[in-house]
């Protein structure tokens, strides 16, 4: 059989370099085809025998964003075996460069993507201010991995980087110093996500505002006050505050006081605080923890009763608070413990009446 046909020459290339350019092109697309019909069709049979999301996810990601890397490879090298005219063959060059770059920039995003998604599935799924973070940071990490492949792409194309880094650099501090107050704003954001001193459904307290967390926002953070009103606060005053937060408290210790009168006997003041104990012992959700005669005061014997609540409820508190009250009041009643308030009392001596002066025996007074 006669090959001489091959030799011939169109367009710079004989007719036998088409030929392998062809073949090279054919092969790659059937094991491609084989590879992914066989070998990913199995793959997602094996996922789908187990439980977790995870393989799925990864299998799929692979699927969309590296086949078609592996395809422009496949055009690549099948082009390259040819001879093209300088500017044919820079216009392939920066169509492959290009596409390639866009399909790495797809797959690197959507990786990041998804193993941020599966990091917040696996130890964070209750969380909702963990999801709203996430959706947050995926348009900037897009962004930030766009610009990389920008530069990386410019590169390629022959640019000159530095230049356009050095742009960049300006536009950058130029764009800094405009939006100060903003950009301190989206940093404080960054950090109440990373740092997470709160979440949503968090009671806190920060300098003289009280509410509970509803919206974190890029700039500002939204609070639900006792009364009713909303509270917005600049996310740059909250990471610059000491903040106080009661969602995370797992019980709350309680110390209250209260006095009973000086005429109040030795016997009664060994009874109060075993009374006191018992009374917190059988309060629901109370823990007991000591209860002493703390000392003289002005008006009365003092004692110091210290307990803790085994949630952090306020209401729970109050209820308990309330019925401790209650129980004090009704023992004290029965063992005629009285207790004490501010009084004051005037001791005056009997004097006798003298009859020059005109002056009156004077009695004791007492007033309260």
């Amino acid at each position: 059989m006669n090959f001489n046909f091959l030799s011939i020459q169109f367009l710079d290339n004989k007719i036998s370099d088409y030929l392998l350019a062809l073949v090279i092109l054919v092969a790659g697309i059937f094991v491609l085809r084989i590879f992914r019909t066989i070998a990913i069709h199995r793959l997602k049979k094996l996922a789908a025998r187990t439980d977790n999301i995870y393989d799925d996810a990864i299998i799929r990601i692979l699927e969309r964003n590296l086949i078609p890397i592996a395809y422009m490879g496949i055009i690549y090298v099948a082009i390259d075996n040819l001879t093209l005219h300088p500017i044919l063959d820079r216009v392939v060059e920066v169509i492959v460069i290009m596409a390639s770059t866009i399909f790495v920039i797809i797959l690197l995003t959507t990786s990041l993507e998804y193993l941020m998604r599966l990091y917040w599935v696996t130890y964070h799924r209750d969380n909702a201010n963990m999801e709203q973070s996430i959706d947050a940071l995926v348009p900037a990490i897009r962004i930030f991995v766009w610009l990389i492949g920008l530069v990386f792409l410019l590169d390629n194309l022959g640019f000159d980087i530095s230049a356009v880094v050095a742009s960049l650099g300006i536009g950058g501090v130029a764009i800094a110093l405009a939006s100060q107050g903003v950009l301190q704003d989206l940093f404080s954001y960054f950090s109440i996500l990373l740092d997470r001193p709160f979440e949503l459904g968090d009671f806190i307290i920060v300098g003289d505002y009280v509410g509970t967390v509803e919206y974190v926002g890029i700039k500002t953070t939204r609070l639900k006050s006792i009364s009713g009103e909303e509270i917005i606060i600049a996310n740059t005053d909250l990471t610059s505050s000491r903040i106080r937060n009661f969602k995370r408290m797992r019980k709350r210790r309680i110390v209250f006081k209260f006095g009973v009168v000086y005429e109040t006997t030795t016997k009664q003041l060994d009874q109060i605080p075993v009374l006191i104990a018992e009374i917190i012992n059988n309060t629901d959700n109370t823990i007991f923890d000591r209860a002493h005669f703390s000392g003289y005061g002005k008006y009365s014997l003092d004692f110091e009763v210290v307990y803790f609540i085994d949630t952090n409820d306020y209401t729970i508190y109050m209820d308990a608070q309330q019925q401790i009250n209650l129980k004090i009041k009704a023992e004290f009643t029965k063992r005629n413990i009285e207790f004490a308030y501010p009084t004051q009392i005037n001791y005056f001596n009997n004097l006798p009446v003298n009859s020059e002066n005109g002056n009156r025996d004077k009695t004791l007074e007492i007033s309260s």
